[in-house]
């Protein structure tokens, strides 16, 4: 067996798995809204590649086709599962995937970012994606450690992006030290490099500061980043340290990064008056395109744009995504690719 290797999420992908919003979830009193824009995620993946979509049951199932074949979408690219879940924040609890020379799916364990929500049916989903045989892997390694995928950004060539408010945190391992964490992370992913981003954060993000809410890779040399320029807003501060931090990191070769920064979107307030996580940062790249969360804000063009200088030659898609983090999520935690060869 070849040693382990993350892809980075830019390489060739079989398909993006989406798990559709239900009544059991917290998302009971919001449907209409949030599968409208499950539609337009849909759509957009499926002319690229696959789409593989978890369903609550039967009837859940029969109710998305319905909703699908209203909505015109070419069936040909999706790919169902039934399996219950608690919640539809697929990043977090989805399948970590090696590369396809390493046939291997690593499921980690999901504890409700730390236990502040039930997971008690997501932490099963990849099992039974494995014995159905729906993701195509000859072995699946559990593992006891905590680790949800919106926590960690691999550039393909050994090196890790992370935070140390998440993965750090006492409500995620308690009986692993920094040092524990590192060797495991290592050893399971094939990482020779992590970068520990001790800044930053995004209110109303229940993760603990994930980095896909923050920092991205956009190829091996480069990071893009959220930029707070308003001195009077609660995130400046944070985010110049941040942004200093960045700066000191270097690459898989030893060489800074170069970094480009996104613009903080105006501030989006729920109905309960909290401050809602929208980020730019939380796009997603698939074959040949890139989905971005926008948000009804004047800096979303430049967001855009931002994005098409990192990733020439893809198309880039604007979903307006407003519902969906009124859940404390965003465009890439409703997601999670599979990378070649596993569908």
């Amino acid at each position: 067996m070849p040693n382990p290797r993350l892809p980075a999420e830019w390489e060739t992908q079989s398909g993006v798995m989406i798990t559709w919003p239900h009544k059991h979830s917290d998302w009971v009193n919001n449907l209409e809204k949030i599968e409208t824009i499950y539609l337009q995620l849909v759509e957009a993946i499926t002319r690229f590649e696959k789409t593989l979509i978890i369903a609550y049951d039967e009837p859940h199932q029969n109710h998305i086709n319905e909703r699908l074949q209203k909505a015109s979408i070419n069936s040909s690219n999706i790919i169902f599962s039934i399996v219950q879940t608690n919640d539809t924040w697929t990043r977090d609890y989805g399948p970590i995937t090696l590369d396809k020379h390493n046939n291997r799916i690593l499921d980690f364990r999901f504890n409700g970012w730390g236990n502040k929500f039930d997971a008690s049916l997501d932490t099963q989903v990849n099992q039974q994606l494995h014995e159905t045989g729906v993701i195509k892997a000859e072995n699946i390694i559990t593992a006891e450690f905590v680790l949800e995928g919106g926590s960690i950004e691999s550039d393909g060539k050994g090196t890790l992006l992370t935070t140390s408010s998440c993965l750090l945190a006492e409500t995620r391992n308690t009986l692993y030290s920094k040092d524990n964490i590192t060797d495991i992370i290592q050893n399971t992913l094939g990482i020779s490099k992590i970068l520990w981003l001790d800044n930053g954060y995004l209110s109303g993000d229940d993760t603990d500061s994930h980095i896909d809410m923050l920092a991205r890779f956009t190829d091996p040399e480069t990071i893009v980043y959220v930029k707070c320029t308003d001195e009077n807003d609660e995130h400046f501060e944070s985010n110049i340290k941040m942004e200093a931090q960045l700066k000191t990191f270097l690459n898989w070769e030893d060489k800074p990064y170069k970094l480009k920064s996104l613009p903080f979107p105006a501030a989006v307030f729920g109905e309960d008056g909290r401050r809602l996580p929208a980020s730019y940062a939380n796009f997603l790249i698939i074959n040949d395109a890139v989905l971005v969360p926008i948000y009804n804000d004047k800096q979303d063009q430049q967001a855009m744009d931002t994005i098409a200088e990192c990733f020439p030659g893809r198309e880039i898609i604007g979903i307006m995504f407003n519902a969906a983090i009124e859940q404390n999520g965003s465009l890439h935690c409703l997601t999670m690719q599979i990378p070649d060869g596993y569908l």
